[in-house]
């Protein structure tokens, strides 16, 4: 059976990647929303690159005039959920994608490729609804990711994953269970996704690491409820319904970037443990072929997130959630972390964090008035 996918890729380059899954998205009926800068040049050149596919690009322009068209005179006031040139602009294709309900929505990267083996779209949508599946917790609250995969190292954790020895124990417990499964996150192999720190750790000055992942050990696991996990957002599919509670958060702020995806899955994480539902991780593998970049930036734009993450999934594990809908959940997410913001010390932090509590509860707000 057919099924309707809306990929979202967030890029300001050219989408060579995407020809080579073209048949794959053909297949399942795909539509390639590029949430893009607008840069005239670039955009000629996708335009060939996407030739066959259904696409649509939205860059400043386009997002200003569906805010307008989509929320009347509101439109240029409740547009500032959006952030502006950051890979959090995968927000609006979730939006865009949650009304358009198609049977699954992917988010991939610019730089992921096919990997032999592998099949895009068709994987993350037979890991979709109810499986019996290996299920893994830790008695630390996060399962490496890693552990899935394997490295030419070891002792090595994903971008996101605390640097608190608890978390990294490895202490993991094993069980096989039915599980609903809302969302599926695609694995790598190539370069894993890690923070700038461990890439200068293994001497990856130019942004790249030479630990590389060269396949993945099993093709789907539950992550149990209770128990957190790094979620990378270069390869990952999941149900519309999940959207009103996967807002990537307002980065490119006060000097922070490169969390969205990290602190989203954590609230997600949250929500569907209270909701009894899950989230996988596993096939497919893309593989991912990372270029060249100043990894000094990315430490910058990271350090302060590294440490407020040591504290933020904590915090979220401590709130009570309430509601019976992703909605109502979020809801109820946003009100408890911004109420325990009062408990922190550091004032840095405390503004920051307080920034994307009202964005959330305004990216709430969009949905009320869909």
């Amino acid at each position: 059976m057919s099924i309707r996918t809306v990929v979202v890729v967030a890029s300001v380059n050219e989408l060579r990647n995407i020809p080579m899954f073209k048949e794959a998205f053909q297949r399942q009926r795909s539509t390639i929303f590029v949430l893009d800068e607008g840069n005239p040049r670039v955009r000629r050149k996708n335009k060939l690159l996407l030739d066959g596919l259904p696409h649509r690009f939205y860059g400043p322009k386009e997002r200003r005039e569906y805010f307008l068209r989509t929320f009347g005179r509101m439109g240029a006031k409740v547009s500032h959920v959006i952030p502006d040139r950051c890979h959090a602009e995968t927000s609006f294709g979730f939006l865009l994608a949650y009304q358009e309900r198609p049977d699954i929505i992917l988010e991939l990267d610019d730089d992921t490729f096919p990997a032999a083996g592998h099949s895009m779209v068709g994987q993350h949508v037979a890991s979709i609804g109810k499986h019996e599946c290996p299920t893994v917790s830790c008695s630390g609250g996060w399962y490496n990711t890693f552990e899935n995969l394997r490295l030419n190292a070891s002792g090595i954790f994903p971008r996101g994953h605390p640097y608190d020895a608890l978390t990294r124990s490895g202490r993991y417990h094993w069980s096989t269970m039915e599980s609903r499964i809302v969302l599926n996150m695609g694995l790598w192999l190539g370069h894993p996704d890690f923070d700038a720190l461990t890439i200068l750790s293994q001497g990856g000055l130019d942004g790249r690491s030479n630990v590389k992942s060269i396949g993945i050990k099993r093709n789907q696991l539950v992550v149990g409820k209770g128990t957190y996990f790094a979620l990378c957002s270069m390869n990952v599919a999941f149900k519309p319904e999940i959207v009103p509670a996967f807002y990537q958060l307002y980065m490119n702020y006060m000097g922070l970037d490169r969390f969205d995806d990290i602190w989203s899955g954590i609230f997600l994480k949250r929500i569907v443990d209270h909701l009894g539902v899950n989230v996988s991780v596993g096939a497919p593998a893309v593989r991912h072929v990372k270029r060249p970049r100043d990894i000094f930036r990315d430490l910058r734009a990271e350090l302060e997130g590294m440490a407020i993450n040591e504290i933020l999934w904590r915090t979220v594990n401590s709130l009570n959630i309430e509601g019976n809908d992703y909605w109502t959940a979020y809801r109820s997410l946003a009100l408890g972390l911004e109420h325990a913001l009062g408990k922190m010390s550091n004032l840095f932090w405390r503004k920051l964090l307080r920034q994307q509590t009202r964005k959330m509860q305004a990216w709430l707000r969009l949905f009320e008035r869909l």
